[in-house]
């Protein structure tokens, strides 16, 4: 009995392909002189394995409505505060939030408005037909 194919496979088998086994060079020259540095490309694909995980989304979801500490965002996403600690320490070495301490409690926020950007574009192009 054959197995069923994943949609990941079935999107590779099904995908058109190109038959006529012609490079257009002019196309590629132009392409490859605007492509991105390999480490700018390796810093975004870091970046989105971030943004890869719900949890962090959640978080970061939390975070576009405001400051929060930790204790707030353990409550809002019902996990323990060792857990919300151990996202928020992820995101903040990516920069994507940042703390302020006041007195025993660290306050939370969005490091910048790129961060919104992206979390917004992300929930845009998946939501559109």
């Amino acid at each position: 009995m054959k197995a069923a194919r994943t949609k990941r496979e079935t999107a590779a088998v099904d995908a058109p392909v190109c038959e006529c086994g012609t490079v257009h060079e002019d196309a590629v020259a132009a392409v490859r002189g605007g492509l991105s540095a390999d480490a700018a490309l390796l810093n975004a694909a870091e970046l989105f394995k971030v943004f890869g995980d719900p949890t962090r989304l959640k978080i970061v979801n939390a975070l576009l409505l405001g400051e929060l500490c930790v204790c707030d965002v353990a409550a809002v996403l019902g996990m323990s505060q060792p857990a919300v600690s151990h996202h928020l320490k992820v995101l903040k070495a990516a920069r994507l939030v940042k703390y302020r301490r006041e007195g025993k409690q660290i306050f939370y926020s969005l490091d910048d408005e790129h961060v919104t950007n992206i979390f917004y574009q992300g929930l845009l192009h998946t939501s559109h037909a």
